[in-house]
């Protein structure tokens, strides 16, 4: 089973940036898709963004021109670059994928919980006023 470890959540004040990184246990130089989920304290799960290797992206609207997306092949790392971070942006931070062996040719479910396979442990983002 891929494992996908993150890192880079902490402590900002609004206005701030953030980069998370979600790092596979196999290349990503395949196809796939990556999603980004958070959870704050009280609520649900919900999709932040998502991507697949023919390039389709995905963002909630309220991270839209905020948030992006980004790989590192050579590292087998997804990124989640977070700019103008606000409070309302504080949650757990959780990446999950699907890896593909044969031809995939799109249809990657943003903010889908159960289409993907393979979730990190997640990390936690905290955003002061």
């Amino acid at each position: 089973q891929v494992q996908l470890v993150e890192s880079g959540g902490g402590s900002v004040q609004a206005g701030g940036s953030l980069r998370l990184s979600c790092t596979a246990s196999i290349s990503t130089d395949r196809h796939y898709c990556l999603g980004w989920f958070r959870q704050a304290p009280g609520k649900e799960r919900e999709g932040v963004a998502s991507g697949d290797s023919l390039g389709t992206t995905t963002y909630a609207d309220s991270v839209k021109g905020r948030f992006t997306l980004s790989q590192d092949n050579a590292k087998k790392t997804f990124y989640l670059q977070m700019n103008s971070l606000k409070p309302e942006d504080t949650a757990m931070y959780y990446c999950a994928a699907v890896f593909y062996v044969f031809g995939y040719t799109g249809g990657c479910r943003f903010g889908d919980p159960a289409y993907y396979a393979s979730w990190g442990q997640g990390t936690q983002v905290t955003v002061s006023s």
